[in-house]
């Protein structure tokens, strides 16, 4: 069992800047975030792997959002640049111990093994 401790949410102004970290007490093969906004499905953000470092984001993000990784440290790091207040919600960290990657299984929170206790996220206009 793997378990991930998020830190770093808060309210922010539009234009805005946030860095969400992503502490793992074990090793996956990728990891990332998802969020959550009220009354919304969770939806996927960014991925990353841990060999290699490949990345994937939604298109929402892309440009603005970065996902970065310690692999001393074991954590996951997600900066958000730009943010809109459309990016409010919970962020979800998650963990994947498979070793595939595309894009159908990476958007697909169904297929995530291990998840974050979450990090509300607020962007004021």
């Amino acid at each position: 069992q793997v378990q991930l401790v998020e830190s770093g949410g808060g309210l922010v102004q539009a234009g805005g800047s946030l860095r969400l970290s992503c502490a793992a007490s074990g090793r996956t093969y990728a990891m990332g975030w998802f969020r959550q906004a009220p009354g919304k499905e969770r939806e996927f953000v960014a991925a990353i792997r841990w060999s290699g470092g490949s990345t994937y984001y939604t298109d929402s993000v892309k440009g603005r959002f970065t996902i970065s990784r310690d692999n001393a440290k074991n954590t996951v790091y997600l900066q958000m640049n730009s943010l809109k207040p459309e990016d409010t919600a919970v962020y979800y960290c998650n963990a994947r111990r498979g070793s595939d990657w595309y894009a159908d299984l990476l958007r697909d929170p169904a297929k995530v093994d291990y998840w974050g206790q979450g990090t509300q996220v607020t962007v004021s206009a």
